[in-house]
């Protein structure tokens, strides 16, 4: 269990997935360039490849990621968020508004 001021630390927001593409020698892993709203789109790898045919399945997809996690190197890339999603079985499911909304907008 964690207290309620140690999870106001996490940082959760809404990011729209501008561009994807498999990560060569990785049967897992994406390299997204995800749009928050800020000058820069951000770096995200994910290993989300396995439940979606291609990369262009996740293009323009709005869902929720933690933004304030320090950079993690990941097979040569640097990730700079999380994406968040349900994984249930080999069911999965990326977190998403229920309607469009800004980039950069703050779940909580």
């Amino acid at each position: 269990m964690i207290n309620y001021e140690d999870f106001s630390k996490v940082e959760i927001q809404i990011g729209e997935i501008k561009k994807a593409e498999k990560i060569e020698k990785s049967e897992k892993l994406f390299l997204l360039s995800v749009d928050f709203g800020e000058e820069e789109e951000r770096t995200v790898v994910s290993g989300i490849a396995p439940f979606f045919e291609s990369p262009e399945d996740v293009v323009g997809t709005q869902c929720a990621f933690v933004t304030n996690l320090e950079p993690r190197p990941l097979m040569g890339h640097e990730s700079q968020a999380m994406i968040l999603g349900v994984k249930e079985g080999d069911s999965f499911a990326l977190l998403t508004p229920s309607k469009k909304t800004s980039t950069g907008a703050k779940v909580g």
